[in-house]
């Protein structure tokens, strides 16, 4: 029986290639558009929530945000209340890319499900959703972690 980790990063590889591919018109490599995604939606968020909710550590996420600043996506600014914290901005050149990253992620994740009956994608996302909800539960701290 295959790995089911092993066909999770290979389908996770395969879809960041191909995002990479169709995202490189505008400069951007396929990772990259989980930030912005993230940026967009919560204009204002700080450097550490970003790497909270893409689930990578704090220097991950912060060179990553360097590099969409300097391509000029996002503008990263202290706040005013807390010195510590790095607050992140989508730029308009971000929100001008946002829906092609969307079309992007929808494009492959038609790609990758075709052939599948309605009620089989139906089945498949529920049961994606459930191993989702179970690695986030690990990672947040929630389950016990010796099992």
């Amino acid at each position: 029986m295959p790995s089911l980790m092993r066909q999770i990063n290979v389908i996770s590889r395969c879809g960041g290639q191909y995002r990479t591919s169709r995202l490189e018109q505008v400069g951007l490599a396929g990772y990259q558009g989980s930030y912005l995604l993230c940026v967009c939606k919560n204009p204002g968020i700080s450097q550490d929530q970003v790497a909270q909710r893409t689930y990578v550590n704090k220097s991950t996420a912060a060179r990553a945000l360097s590099a969409l600043e300097e391509l000029g996506y996002v503008e990263r600014r202290q706040s005013e209340t807390d010195r510590r914290v790095i607050l992140v901005y989508p730029t308009e050149k971000a929100d001008g890319v946002l829906p092609l990253i969307q079309e992007v992620n929808r494009e492959w994740t038609e790609y990758i499900t075709e052939g599948f009956t309605p009620d089989e994608l139906d089945q498949f996302l529920q049961m994606m959703e459930r191993v989702f909800e179970r690695a986030k539960k690990y990672v947040d701290g929630k389950a016990d972690s010796s099992k």
